[in-house]
């Protein structure tokens, strides 16, 4: 299966500029894989080029996770990132997907100076 970058799912989801859209949906009509570093970076560039809030961009998430050409890396990982971030919406989503992918990994606690995220169940404010 073929990989999408971010700015594929970004034009997916803006729909901000028409050539570019046709193309990325051109791309996925067969199948597209989204790795979840693609996923945190679409989240951030959502959060921080276009504005979107906490509520936009956990819509977005299951957006993808739904979608029927897509598939995302470790969607289960994906699915308790999202919770977490409906949880303490003052996290970043990459933030709850990096303690998510760690405790698939089993390697908790998840190291921080993040006051915010070391008040999450597995990770450990240094």
């Amino acid at each position: 299966m073929r990989a999408v970058d971010t700015n594929i799912l970004v034009r997916l989801v803006t729909r901000d500029d028409q050539r570019q859209l046709a193309t990325a949906e051109s791309y996925i009509e067969r199948g597209a894989w989204v790795s979840t570093l693609v996923l945190a970076e679409t989240s951030w560039v959502l959060g921080a080029v276009y504005d979107l809030g906490q509520h936009d961009i956990a819509t977005v998430v299951e957006m993808l996770l739904s979608h029927e050409h897509l598939s995302l890396q470790d969607p289960e990982v994906v699915v308790a990132a999202l919770e977490q971030y409906r949880k303490v919406p003052a996290l970043g989503f990459s933030d709850c997907l990096v303690l998510e992918i760690a405790r698939k990994a089993g390697h908790l606690p998840l190291g921080t100076f993040d006051k915010r995220l070391a008040n999450v169940d597995g990770a450990e404010r240094l």
